[in-house]
């Protein structure tokens, strides 16, 4: 079924399930085009400043880190269970090496509102524009959270992204 445009809260509680078991898939494009996918799972959908956003984490040695400065734009989406191995590919390879859309047999289609991937075969698409940035700042972080996250630095940079759009394949997004 085609994916049908919704409130960006339908389906959170799926979509966290979905993050904190197998990840989500935050689609981003290099500066020569070609589409990229990271596995995250932290990050958070809500409210912010008058308008819908996703909070994402992305680390500056990462090569998604580089997609989005460049584009300023991202896509979180959602995959079914039947997605995992992908999650798991997506999460232990960098796009710097590989074409990972092709490795998981996934499809990268053109989002309708930002310059980034879409997952074809993802439950849920959320389109996002970077309304903000800011880094963690070690010196303002909890010491457990240094000493559990953090034991090589590498500290995140924090991504806000407006939700310009938020699309679900109903019958996929069910399933969540």
């Amino acid at each position: 079924m085609p994916r049908q445009t919704i409130d960006f809260a339908e389906y959170y509680p799926g979509v966290l399930r979905a993050m904190t078991s197998r990840g989500l898939l935050l689609g981003s494009y290099d500066s020569a085009g070609k589409a990229n996918l990271m596995t995250i799972g932290w990050g958070s959908a809500g409210h912010i400043w008058g308008m819908p956003v996703w909070i994402v984490l992305v680390r500056p040695s990462r090569y998604t880190y580089r997609c989005i400065e460049h584009t300023g734009c991202f896509t979180v989406n959602v995959p079914g269970e039947d997605l995992a191995m992908a999650c798991a590919t997506c999460g232990s390879k960098s796009g710097r090496d590989c074409d990972k859309f092709a490795e998981c047999e996934l499809t990268a289609e053109k989002a309708s509102r930002v310059l980034a991937p879409a997952v074809g075969e993802a439950a849920v698409v959320y389109e996002c524009e970077v309304v903000h940035r800011n880094d963690v700042l070690p010196e303002k972080l909890d010491g457990q959270i240094i000493s559990g996250m953090y034991t090589a630095g590498d500290f995140h940079r924090v991504y806000y992204g407006k939700i310009l759009a938020a699309q679900a394949d109903p019958e996929l997004a069910a399933l969540l």
